[in-house]
């Protein structure tokens, strides 16, 4: 039997596409100013920090399901934050990251060959996950023009690349949706802690549920605000059956985030002041840039929320906007890595040093 590689049925690595004009932009006698990736780029708290050393010497197996002290957290965290009502220390769970969470969870639910609705201009893993189990991928918006045989619907608000906010109305038609075809909608949230000209919403919050959580995923990361991009931390909450279902396939899987980690997110899911920080500092980078590239001539499409700006020039597609920004020694993303849709724009991040976001602004005004 000749085997086909999974590798050959994805797309291309996106960012293996732009080496290109990361070269040329890196050429740039000033150096490369990188915001084409939403790394976070500042320290962790120093609690955090202090709760990961302490836990480094322990020997044993972590659990899959989190410790109870973890899962007590995670629950009341998202309570206290988001609103969100109705969840136990069974209906949440751990996770080795987002990015790992999004693209095994059509697998480990059993979707293979099934139909995945994503979004028209969406995270590139949506695609990914889908296709790594074999599934069909539908872009689609609108739950009335959704497929009625779809077993999984991805959502994002607010949205990466374009910060887009869906409102409690638009939330609520898609678990409508749920409620009628029996599809599992999962909504990838982390950045719903930042919002700025928009105020987002979680799809476990009880005025879009009206406290029935069956059949819905919150994807939550820490990743962002609490960066902790490295230490790979991250919930799925909502469905208790759904999420249990998941617990017992992630045992056998041996998905489990190591000990250590849970220490330090028990840690960060505690208190918010570290995040209020970090959201500061990432308002006023904002601000920088928007008023730069605002002058610049670009415009500023969506972006009432996340780490970034969705942004166009006139008469410009977006490869040629990122040679525009590249010849200026800033790199971007190009919109197109997130699906046709997004075509005429870029993605300019957030997560740069202050230096670096001062730096590109002298460099977009010059």
């Amino acid at each position: 039997m000749t085997r086909t590689p999974l590798g050959s049925r994805l797309p291309d690595f996106p960012w293996d596409t732009i080496a290109d004009v990361r070269a040329r932009a890196a050429s740039h006698e000033g150096g490369l100013i990188d915001l084409s990736v939403g790394g976070p780029v500042d320290p962790v708290a120093p609690a955090i920090q202090l709760a990961l050393s302490e836990h480094a010497a322990a020997p044993g197996y972590p659990q899959t399901a989190g410790t109870p002290e973890l899962r007590a957290t995670i629950v009341e965290s998202l309570a206290r934050r988001f609103g969100i009502a109705g969840l136990t220390e069974r209906s949440v769970l751990p996770v080795i990251g987002l990015k790992e969470a999004v693209a095994w969870l059509p697998t480990l639910l059993g979707l293979r060959g099934e139909t995945v609705v994503i979004p028209e201009v969406a995270y590139p893993t949506y695609e990914v996950g889908a296709l790594m189990a074999d599934c069909a991928v539908v872009r689609c918006d609108d739950p009335s023009a959704a497929p009625r045989d779809a077993a999984l619907v991805f959502v994002n608000s607010p949205s990466n690349p374009t910060g887009g906010v869906l409102t409690t109305e638009q939330l609520r038609a898609w678990v409508e949706f749920s409620r009628e075809t029996g599809a599992i909608i999962a909504s990838d949230e982390c950045y719903l802690y930042l919002g700025w000209s928009a105020e987002p919403v979680s799809i476990l919050h009880p005025d879009v549920t009206g406290g029935d959580n069956t059949n819905l995923l919150a994807l939550h990361s820490l990743s962002k605000t609490s960066n902790m991009a490295s230490y790979r931390a991250g919930t799925i909450s909502g469905d208790e059956a759904l999420v249990q279902e998941l617990l017992l396939v992630r045992k056998h899987a041996g998905l489990i985030v190591p000990g250590p980690i849970q220490a330090a997110m028990v840690v960060a899911l505690a208190d918010d002041t570290h995040e209020e920080l970090q959201r500061a500092t990432y308002a006023a980078r904002r601000l920088t840039l928007m008023r730069t590239l605002t002058e610049a001539g670009l415009s500023v499409d969506g972006s009432e929320a996340g780490l970034y700006l969705w942004c166009r020039r006139e008469a410009m597609s977006s490869r040629e906007l990122l040679s525009w920004l590249a010849e200026r020694g800033i790199l971007a993303a190009p919109g197109d890595f997130y699906g046709p849709a997004g075509a005429q724009h870029v993605r300019i991040a957030l997560t740069a040093t202050d230096e670096h976001v001062a730096e590109a602004a002298r460099r977009l005004t010059a």
